[in-house]
């Protein structure tokens, strides 16, 4: 597989499409990227999230994302999150410092890599999914970057990618594949299984619904970021 540098993309100054408090963006984004088989996925919508935006949609390829900035008043989803970037973690979120910050989960300290490291990333592992029980709370969840988590989206929790990262997911089982944004922090050892924290990834429902082992629970999966290019819309 080829190996490409880092890709900054650029501001698509276009339509919001169906949102109504869509914000047109004018800063440059910063993705990381790996050409998975030679292709460059195409980009198109408005694209980042900067301070003031609420609502953004985009497609990569033919994968639709949408991101909403949610209120800082929800909990993580991810709760045993004590501190990020030293800070208590809706601070980090509301300053902005969370792309690539240490973060601690109880007690442990784990370290993301930088951008230009994860522009190589390519791991296979387990892959799990999480987060379904946050339809059941009054108003909603809120990932380790800030973003409103949506069961149903195509996103997913790493331990140490920074936020937000596009990876392909391959089901190893039945060679499905998608694209996630990778939005949140996790999976960890928890009390009732500390192998857990040995996944690599844990996508949403959605995300696990697509790739066919939402019913089973678990996959072994390949995970690699991709490059991102920007498109007409």
């Amino acid at each position: 597989m080829q190996k490409i540098g880092l890709l900054v993309i650029t501001l698509l100054s276009l339509c919001c499409l169906v949102l109504t408090d869509c914000s047109v963006i004018t800063a440059p984004y910063r993705v990381t990227k790996q050409a998975v088989k030679g292709t460059v996925y195409v980009v198109q919508g408005a694209y980042n999230f900067t301070a003031g935006t609420t609502n953004l949609l985009y497609k990569v390829g033919k994968f639709t994302f949408k991101v909403v900035k949610a209120p800082l008043d929800w909990p993580l989803v991810n709760r045993d999150i004590e501190t990020i970037d030293g800070l208590p973690p809706k601070e980090a979120i509301r300053e902005g410092r969370v792309t690539t910050a240490s973060y601690t989960v109880k007690g442990k300290t784990y370290h993301p890599m930088s951008v230009k490291e994860a522009a190589n990333y390519d791991e296979t592992g387990i892959a799990s999914w999480y987060g379904y029980e946050t339809v059941r709370q009054h108003h909603g969840a809120m990932t380790a970057n800030g973003e409103a988590f949506d069961p149903n989206g195509l996103t997913a929790a790493h331990k140490y990618l920074p936020l937000p990262t596009h990876v392909k997911v391959t089901n190893l089982e039945n060679q499905r594949w998608i694209i996630v944004r990778v939005n949140d922090r996790g999976p960890f050892p928890s009390d009732y299984n500390p192998k857990s924290g040995d996944r690599i990834i844990d996508v949403s429902a959605g995300a696990a619904k697509k790739l066919g082992f939402y019913g089973k629970g678990t996959a072994r999966v390949r995970v690699e970021t991709i490059e991102l290019k920007e498109g007409q819309v």
